[in-house]
Parts: structure tokens; C-alpha cells; sequence
């Protein structure tokens, strides 16, 4: 599988710091890499990313009304706790707002939209995700649902799938060591992907639907 296509840019130069700093520590805390509880200190992660503070403590902020980080007075911010709990809750809007994405999508996307979704179905469909690490293929994952909410042409909508998303990656990634392999999960996405394109709209939310409702059962199958 090709990784130089799913690695979204974080740290892209022509972003604002703030911007910088926001994506790359909520790849990070959607990834487990910062884990849940850690303290987060404003001044290393400057320090770590070649800025100043004011941007990594506004990139806090948003991270904070994504519910990935949160301030206490007199005791710091922290990454925030994975409740499992909470995925009955996450996947109940997913399952709404995941379908409505992938018909608009097949409706509003551009022309050079739709080619980058076909080349992202082939790429996947030619793979062998079977053999390729679990982390990696999660930020693939990431990356393809984005680039669906991107084709759905609504920022609204965009903005909200994003942080749930992120919040569903994030309990998947709790527990990937104790599910086989995410391949399969992965797999989904061929025919997802090319439904779009196609510009069949109740298939590609037909499909969406399917993709959310196994990702439930797959973690729930492992708790």
C-alpha cells in the first residue's frame, strides 16, 4: 500500500503556527502516541516544534472543544481519557452523518476529486493490506475518510465527521492489539470509493452505513 499517498501533511509551511501545531498534536493524540492521561506542557511541544508557545496554546484550545485534551486550573492540560463507553454515542451520529457524507459526495464532488478517489480504490484494491503495519493502516484510514469529507463539498459537515472520527479512531486504536488484523476494515473502502465516483448515491451511502456498523462490531467483539 502505497504510504506516500495516505500521509496527510501536518506540518505544511505555508500553514499558520497555530494550524501546524493543532494537526500535528491531534494526529498525535488520535494515534495514542500522546496517551491518554499524559500531561501535555505547552513549552516542550514548542520547543519540540520550532515555535513559540502562543501557537501551541491555541492549538490546545481547539483541541480542547474536540474533546482530545483538557485543562484543569492549577494542574495543567491533559490528553483525555478513551471511554469506551462512549462508542454506542459516537457511532450513533456516525451512522447518520457517514451515509449523508458519501451520497453528497457522489453528488458534489469535482472532477479531479473523484479521479484522486478512484486512484485511492485502486491503490487499495492492488495492496496487500494483510501485510503492512496496524498503525499505518489506521492512518490510511484516516486519511481516505477525510478525503471523502473533503468530496461531500459542506465544511459544516466536514468539521463534525472530522473530531468523530478522530474520537472513533482513537478507541479502535485502544484496542488494535487485541483485533487480529484492521485489513478487512481497510478493504471496505474499495467499493465505498468507487461508489462515489460513480456517482451512485444510495450504494455509497448504502456502504457507508455497512462501514461504521463493522467497525462497532469489531471493537465490541474484542471488549
Amino acid at each position: 500500500m502505497s504510504l506516500a499517498v495516505a500521509q496527510e501533511v501536518a506540518g505544511d509551511s505555508t500553514l499558520p503556527l497555530s494550524e501546524q501545531a493543532y494537526r500535528h498534536l491531534r494526529d498525535q493524540l488520535i494515534m495514542l502516541e500522546i496517551r491518554p492521561g499524559d500531561a501535555i506542557n505547552d513549552q516542550a511541544l514548542a520547543g519540540q516544534l520550532g515555535i513559540g508557545r502562543t501557537p501551541v496554546r491555541e492549538a490546545l484550545k481547539r483541541l480542547e472543544s474536540d474533546h482530545l485534551v483538557v485543562s484543569y486550573p492549577r494542574r495543567g492540560t491533559f490528553a483525555t481519557r478513551v471511554d469506551i463507553t462512549e462508542l454506542a454515542d459516537i457511532s450513533e451520529i456516525r451512522e447518520l452523518l457517514e451515509p449523508l457524507a458519501a451520497r453528497r459526495a457522489s453528488r458534489s464532488a469535482t472532477a479531479g476529486m473523484k479521479a484522486r478517489l478512484r486512484t485511492l480504490a485502486a491503490d487499495i484494491a492492488a495492496s496487500d493490506p494483510a501485510g503492512a503495519d496496524q498503525l499505518a493502516l489506521m492512518r490510511y484510514d484516516i486519511m481516505v475518510h477525510r478525503q471523502i469529507y473533503a468530496a461531500a463539498a459542506n465544511p459544516h459537515l466536514e468539521d463534525v465527521l472530522i473530531r468523530y472520527d478522530n474520537l472513533a479512531t482513537r478507541i479502535w486504536c485502544l484496542v488494535l492489539d487485541k483485533i487480529p488484523s484492521v485489513a478487512g476494515h481497510i478493504a471496505e473502502h474499495v467499493n465505498l470509493l468507487e461508489a462515489i465516483a460513480d456517482g451512485d448515491s444510495e450504494l455509497a451511502g448504502s456502504l457507508a452505513l455497512e462501514h461504521v456498523t463493522s467497525f462497532e462490531k469489531t471493537v465490541r467483539s474484542v471488549l
